[in-house]
Formats: structure tokens, sequence, C-alpha cells
């Protein structure tokens, strides 16, 4: 008898487990979502962030707030959401920089990239590009590579600055290459592409958005694109594996998260949301116009995705000896 009441006992806790679990799916959202983002307002994590907020407001019935927390290498954006209530209310729209952070500020952040965090999907994406200037009179990465062999330690690369997407991307290419280059880092990518294109600098390891005009109209050479198949904006511009380079790949995500903890019911209504994003045509018109390209992988594909980049970053700053604390 003992048996059999512990048994309806615990069904009847599942049953009132699912119930609330299905209440809470139809409650939410009761009030408006806020999407951080650990960037300044016009920046591509923001344009990604502030396109689907206006998406998601439709689907769901409530406003979405864009919240701009710029700071610390977006520490202080992902501190805000990892510390937030996990109900739903509170999302960071975080990019591929997320998973440098434990790489880099081990000592000082107080989160855990991957698990402090629910992933809910990718929305975007944007290829690396390794691109030239007058500097270099290479047409192909073959003759790229022959180039810099010739003189190692002397061609240069330059990126936003150190541990930086750039950076980690140029010397992932490096050690898988045995190639060696001197990095010139600046303080934000504007910089960079201006110096390529006025021969300072050899070459930079830039994401798409950044350098696409500059590439069409003639100004940088497109050498290879470090993505698993070629970008629809530059199709006549090789992969790195198609160039000689197998295994390369350094694509630059932006993607949703939550706290972690945040209610299965919520995550699988975004997931849906986010899905009807990419899949608009005004998305991808928009996106490609930036550069970037829809991408929806979510749930714990976009999880382990995460989790693998991680530690991969965590090695290569250790063999780097990179810091930024």
């Amino acid at each position: 008898m003992t048996t059999l009441r512990l048994s309806h006992r615990l069904a009847v806790a599942a049953l009132l487990t699912l119930a609330t679990a299905s209440a809470w799916a139809q409650a939410w959202p009761s009030k408006p979502v806020r999407i951080v983002v650990g960037f300044s307002a016009g920046g591509p994590t923001d344009v990604v962030a502030r396109a689907f907020a206006e998406h998601a407001a439709r689907a769901l019935g409530q406003p979405v707030i864009v919240d701009n927390k710029p700071g610390a290498n977006t520490i202080l954006a992902a501190e805000a959401v990892a510390a937030a209530p996990a109900d739903g209310y509170t999302l960071l729209m975080a990019a591929t920089n997320h998973t440098m952070i434990p790489a880099l500020y081990s000592a000082r952040v107080k989160f855990d990239a991957v698990r402090s965090f629910a992933p809910i999907c990718t929305l975007a994406v944007s290829p690396t590009v390794l691109v030239t200037g007058p500097a270099m009179t290479a047409k192909t990465l073959g003759a790229f590579m022959q180039q810099v062999r010739e003189a190692p330690g002397k061609r240069s690369y330059g990126t936003p600055g150190t541990g930086s997407s750039g950076h980690f991307a140029s010397e992932q290419f490096l050690r898988m290459t045995g190639l060696s280059m001197n990095h010139i880092p600046y303080k934000g990518a504007a910089q960079v592409v201006t110096d390529v294109m006025g021969g300072q600098l050899d070459s930079s390891f830039a994401t798409l958005g950044s350098v696409l005009p500059q590439v069409q109209g003639g100004k940088l050479t497109a050498l290879a694109v470090a993505s698993p198949r070629r970008s629809s904006l530059l199709p006549n511009v090789p992969t790195f594996a198609e160039a000689g380079v197998k295994g390369y790949t350094a694509d630059a995500w932006y993607g949703l998260l939550a706290p972690a903890g945040t209610p299965a019911a919520v995550l699988q209504t975004l997931e849906k949301v986010a899905a009807q994003f990419t899949e608009q045509a005004g998305t991808v018109a928009k996106l490609q116009s930036l550069g970037m390209e829809p991408q929806h992988s979510c749930g714990s594909t976009f999880g382990a995705d995460m989790d693998r980049d991680a530690k991969a970053y965590a090695q290569l700053a250790r063999a780097l000896d990179l810091k930024a604390e």
C-alpha cells in the first residue's frame, strides 16, 4: 500500500510539473523582453540584435528591447545576463568573442561562458576572409604563403587587438601552416582596413562584413574565405580548403543566449522565433548587405559548438601565452 501511495504521489507531482510548464509557456511573455548587447550601437552584433528584436516583438506580441551594455570586451553584458533571473525576460546577443572570454580573462570573469547560459540559436554568421592590399603582389593563397615563407616574421597582419577574433583566426592559420608573420594589433577594425588598403600592412584576417565594400570596390584583394563553403557574397573567392589549407575555418557567429535554467518551454518558443527570423527574405537581404549570412543552429548543437570553441581558444591562448587581465 505504501508503494502504491508513493507511486500515486509521484504521478501527481509529474502531472503538476507538466501543467506548470504548460501554463508558463502560455503565459510567457507577459511583459517586455530585454536583449543585452555587449557592444555599442551600430556594430554588427547590435545590428543583428535589433533586426531580431523587431521580428521577435511581432512574433511574441510584446516589446523586445535592445540594451547596449559595452565594456570589458563584452564581459559586463555577459555578467549581467548570467546573473539575471532565468525567466526568459533577459537574453544575451553574443558573438564569437564570447567563447574567447575564458581564454583571456580566466581570473576575472564571474561566470562560465558556456555553462552559465542556455544556448538558444545562432542567427547569423560572417566568415573570416584573408585580404591583402598593394603591399603584396600575391593574387592567390598559394602565392601569399610563398611570399610569407620567403620573409619569415617580416610580413605583417593587422587585427582589431590582441586576443580579438581576428588575432585568434590569424594565429590558428599560422600554426596550421607553419608560417611566421608579424602581428600588428590595433584598437579597432576600421584602421586595420585603412592601413591594408594604404600599404602600411600586408594583410588582415577580417570578418567579411568589415571588408566587403572594399573587396567589391577592388581596393582589397580577397584570397580565401575561412568557411566550409564559398560565400554567396564572394562566389569567385575560394575557401581555404579549396586553396590548399584543409581544415581551417574561422566563421564569426552571432547568437542568442539565455541564463542557465531558463524553462525549456521558453527556449523552444524562442527557437521557433529564431527559425522564422533566419528564413525571412527581408532578413537574408539585410544580413547579406552587411557581409553576413543567416544561420540557424540551435539548442544542444549550438551549445556543443560553443563548448568546442571555448576549449580550442583556451588551448591556443595557453600556447601563445595570451592574457588580457
